[in-house]
């Protein structure tokens, strides 16, 4: 299963060391992921360690193991229910490895063990100020769709009405704090193509309540999440557009204009800018975009 992970091509894989373990293999998966990532896979932008939850007392254990690898890049703490999980987790990773955790980041060679937080129950979502405020090495927030229903006694539905709430909360707190992931839940319907249709549908979900990424679960998945939540050709060039535009309508004085009877002013062209970043970041063909609309004018 490890071995078979170097084959994809993903922004990040999280190898797991809580639900999918029994109690009894605790200690031979540390030993094996450590000695996994010891080498990095080509394809794999961030290697992620899901560590068991700190109020389990399994967590110190596997920090201690696997802060040791030299391509991890991130620790996933499950069951973040108050800022003093991230407190426990940040004080771990300092003392095991000060060399890139020091006061100072510019005295660092190698960038800092990022952290993600699984928001996982009412009591999380509640606090979620001072959770994002726990870490300097938080970047970003992850919604665990099932954990949550089971807090709350809910029952899943395909509409995902049930979660708007704790969706909406978590990427407005992501937003708010700058943490540059927000994943949305995993889709447990996934095979066949009704199960790519429902995958597609909760990636538009998400993405329409400002995540920017999404859990998978199967390999099959990958593909549908990656061109969701990429822009998609009519945004991108949508966006090359207003850049073009804006660039002559800012040489000309002009602080607001109109494209195609719209009213192009900041927010607008902010968001453009997003665009254009993110399709950069998905190695999009942005330059053909911004040359296909040299031409364009503000109107």
């Amino acid at each position: 299963m490890l071995d078979k992970s170097r084959s994809l091509k993903v922004d990040c894989v999280a190898y797991d060391l809580e639900d999918s373990v029994v109690p009894s293999k605790k200690s031979e998966a540390r030993g094996s992921i450590s000695r996994f990532l010891q080498t990095r896979s080509t394809g794999v932008t961030e290697n992620a360690v899901r560590i068991n939850a700190v109020d389990t007392g399994l967590a110190l254990d596997d920090l201690t193991a696997v802060l040791k690898a030299p391509s991890l890049d991130t620790i996933v703490v499950p069951k973040v229910n108050s800022s003093s999980d991230l407190e426990f987790v940040t004080d771990v990773i300092r003392h095991n490895l000060p060399q890139r955790h020091a006061e100072n980041p510019s005295k660092t060679s190698t960038p800092p063990i990022n952290v993600l937080a699984l928001v996982e129950s009412a009591r999380a979502v509640t606090d979620l100020t001072s959770i994002c405020k726990a870490s300097p090495y938080l970047s970003g927030l992850i919604f665990a769709a099932e954990d949550f229903a089971l807090d709350l006694s809910l029952t899943r539905t395909p509409s995902l009405l049930e979660f708007l709430f704790a969706r909406s909360a978590i990427a407005t707190a992501s937003r708010a704090y700058n943490l540059s992931s927000t994943i949305d839940l995993v889709c447990t319907s996934y095979k066949g193509a009704e199960g790519q249709q429902n995958l597609k549908d909760e990636c538009v979900g998400g993405k329409g309540l400002g995540f920017n990424g999404k859990q998978c679960i199967h390999p099959n998945q990958v593909d549908v999440v990656q061109k969701a939540f990429s822009p998609s050709d009519k945004e991108l060039h949508w966006a090359a557009r207003i850049r073009i535009a804006d660039q002559k309508a800012d040489r000309r004085g002009r602080g607001s204009w109109t494209l195609d009877g719209q009213m192009i002013d900041a927010p607008v062209v902010g968001k453009a800018q997003a665009i254009i970043r993110r399709a950069e970041a998905c190695g999009l063909d942005v330059t053909s975009a911004m040359e296909s609309w040299k031409d364009q004018e503000p109107e």
